[in-house]
């Protein structure tokens, strides 16, 4: 059982069908279990921070899930758990629930911190995204999507839920520390419907 004293479940949110380009993202970032186009996953983000130890246990002794991502920063702890059974990360769902305690609506509700479209990005700005990008190039020219978010887990939903909606391209996906950040490019039209869905969603998940 977990100590409630000090226990805050910051960020939970099941991704049902990941997209193919956050699949392949993921794939090329995490340490852990690759994800793939099509599996379900479960993220997490909590404090104290090494709790994420304990709760991964927890999950992977309860349900058929493997591990991708289990991080300690410098404030939370972040995991992300991956099947190709949705039950399965239900179940792993459940168990950590159970575990602290606690509901879904415990939770962290997240918070659109901001949105920006910039359209026509120069080719100096390109080439400096392009330093620290992990995702897609970012082409002169194209128009970029930015969105930022609180806490900062609740990005990932918010980029697949991007890819759901428009054909855009995925740059990067910064989803520990403070706030999280997706960046995302395409043509106008396609960047302002993924921003659009991206942000209907963070506005729209629920929590306290």
């Amino acid at each position: 059982m977990t100590d409630q004293s000090n226990f805050s479940l910051r960020a939970f949110v099941q991704i049902d069908r990941l997209q193919p380009q956050f699949a392949a993202y993921n794939g090329a970032t995490v340490l852990g279990s690759v994800p793939i186009s099509g599996d379900s996953i479960l993220v997490g983000e909590l404090g104290p921070g090494n709790e994420v130890f304990r709760i991964v246990d927890v999950a992977l002794k309860a349900a058929r899930v493997e591990a991708s991502s289990q991080i300690v920063e410098r404030e939370f702890g972040f995991f992300m758990l991956r099947s190709q059974v949705n039950s399965e990360i239900l179940a792993a769902r459940d168990a950590i629930l159970g575990h602290i305690s606690l509901s879904l609506d415990d939770r962290i509700a997240p918070v659109l911190e901001s949105e920006q479209v910039i359209t026509s990005v120069e080719p100096y700005q390109a080439q400096l995204l392009n330093k620290w990008r992990k995702g897609s190039l970012v082409v002169p020219g194209e128009t970029m999507g930015i969105i930022e978010c609180s806490p900062a887990a609740y990005i990932t939903a918010a980029a697949n839920e991007a890819e759901k909606h428009a054909s855009i391209k995925i740059v990067e996906v910064r989803a520990v520390g403070r706030f999280g950040r997706l960046f995302i490019t395409g043509s106008e039209g396609e960047v302002r419907t993924g921003v659009e869905a991206a942000s209907e969603l963070l506005k729209t998940t629920e929590g306290r």
